[in-house]
């Protein structure tokens, strides 16, 4: 028989709460989550042209150390998320096919708690702040694909398929 799966945020009661992780042990683990930023062909060109610098900075500079910040203070976005300090972030943000930039933000910490929140948020704010300093150039730009992609540490492994 199947294990029912049930939501971790709600208590006995039905009541949101926050995951009492008192009783676990600290352990490694890591996430790694995805963003793309689509942009209209003529302003992907344009991003091409000059590697991403504009009037602001680069894209791309600018969007990792959104995405570092942002990760770092997930708790305080997120209202169930624990505070973790982070052991690792990195961000690789690159220009892909399709008229896109491609985003993916990898958390580490060791804790009793995993980082898929804090991946996520990362390559999220990371799209968020390409979209802000290029939408003086167009506002048909789109995010999309934000997912996660593995994680590993805690009670399961988790890699998209």
């Amino acid at each position: 028989m199947l294990e029912k799966k049930t939501l971790s945020h709600i208590d006995s009661k039905g009541q949101a709460s926050m995951v009492d992780v008192s009783g676990k042990t600290a352990t490694q683990r890591s996430a790694s989550a995805q963003a793309r930023v689509v942009f209209p062909q003529d302003v992907y060109q344009q991003l091409l042209e000059t590697s991403g610098q504009t009037a602001k900075g680069s894209i791309i500079d600018t969007a990792v150390i959104a995405g570092v910040m942002a990760a770092k203070k997930t708790h305080e976005l997120i209202p169930f998320c624990h505070p973790l300090a982070l052991d690792n972030c990195k961000l690789d943000i690159r220009f892909g096919d399709n008229e896109s930039v491609e985003i993916r933000c990898t958390a580490k910490v060791t804790h009793k708690t995993g980082v898929e929140m804090e991946a996520l948020t990362g390559a999220a704010v990371a799209a968020l702040t390409i979209y802000d300093m290029c939408k003086a150039l167009s506002h048909d730009i789109v995010i999309e694909n934000i997912c996660l992609l593995s994680k590993t540490g805690g009670k399961s492994d988790f890699q998209k398929g």
